[in-house]
């Protein structure tokens, strides 16, 4: 599965977009430094999202949204369109019109 599917299956279990994980993470002081375990433990309890799915968050909440260009059009099945990912969910995703 891409990163992208990551985050728009995230979308579709929780009705939060990425960018709206990121503005309720900001909320409670999580961050670039933020370590993975607190996020990891917000994102189970409040939205019973696995750690998979968390990690994919993690990423975007301390990183932003830049990932590595290793699978970006490989075609594999980690494959993503490109190294910048869609924070503001799947339906205004151009790369999904």
């Amino acid at each position: 599965m891409s990163f992208q599917a990551y985050l728009d299956n995230i979308e579709t279990k929780t009705g939060l977009t990425p960018r709206q994980f990121i503005e309720l993470a900001t909320e409670r002081g999580f961050g670039a430094g933020t370590k993975a375990t607190p996020i990891l433990e917000w994102l189970k309890e409040d939205y019973d999202l696995s750690r998979g799915y968390g990690m994919a968050l993690v990423h975007v909440i301390t990183k932003g949204p830049k990932i590595s260009d290793k699978h970006v059009g490989s075609g594999g099945v980690h494959a993503d369109a490109s190294d910048e990912l869609w924070l503001d969910g799947a339906a205004t995703n151009p790369a999904n019109a």
